[in-house]
């Protein structure tokens, strides 16, 4: 029995790899990193026609990209659980920054879909539309765009002006949004993902985003 999920980091800043190695003989899936070595990317097309490789990208740095493949693959991984046949799901975690396009283009060339995190933040407004129209779009990929890293407390005219800007610029979004906790932001550095976070109400909110946003996009319905 192995892992029905991978977890692929291309990003040179380390953080995937970081937390996969705080979280030790723990983590629930299966972890790689290919930064150094982007051409191995392409043995992902390897993995047979069942494998859905997924890629979670941003040019804007720091709008949660690593929080969320790393989440996002915990709640599918808690779904299906252990089995046989291969990898079910593969998630790359990809750079947060121009320079680094050759990574993202090599993450993109073995992708079936694209997920794009955006804070609802003004300055991330530009950036994301720049990895979708110069980046994501041009390459036919379906992609949706997640909402993350919402504070609740902040009121919802950020969240509201968020989703009307996505909507006006065409783009597919998703009706689950990931509220920003301080669990997400302490998780790293306590070695959990979201499946291990203390059971409490707050933590239970936390994870319901990740496993709502997993239900809206299919992740974890298939054998």
């Amino acid at each position: 029995m192995q892992s029905s999920v991978l977890v692929v980091s291309t990003d040179p800043q380390g953080s995937t790899v970081w937390w996969a190695n705080r979280v030790g003989d723990a983590l629930p899936f299966d972890f790689a990193q290919a930064h150094d070595d982007p051409a191995s990317l392409a043995n992902l097309k390897n993995l047979g026609d069942k494998a859905r490789v997924i890629v979670v990208a941003n040019q804007k740095g720091g709008v949660g990209k690593t929080t969320a493949t790393v989440n996002l693959a915990a709640v599918v991984q808690a779904v299906l659980g252990q089995r046989e046949g291969g990898y079910l799901y593969v998630f790359i975690d990809t750079p947060g920054s121009i320079e680094d396009e050759a990574l993202l283009a090599a993450s993109l060339d073995v992708a079936d879909e694209v997920i794009v995190p955006m804070p609802p933040e003004p300055l991330a407004f530009d950036p994301t539309a720049r990895t979708i129209t110069k980046v994501v779009q041009p390459r036919g990929l379906p992609y949706h765009v997640v909402v993350n890293a919402w504070d609740p407390r902040d009121g919802k005219a950020d969240l509201e002006d968020t989703q009307a800007y996505i909507d006006a610029m065409g783009w597919p979004r998703t009706k689950a949004v990931i509220r920003r906790y301080k669990l997400h932001t302490r998780a790293a550095a306590e070695g959990q993902v979201v499946t291990q976070y203390p059971k409490n109400r707050v933590a239970m909110e936390a994870r319901e985003d990740f496993f709502r946003l997993a239900l809206e996009l299919g992740y974890g319905g298939r054998s």
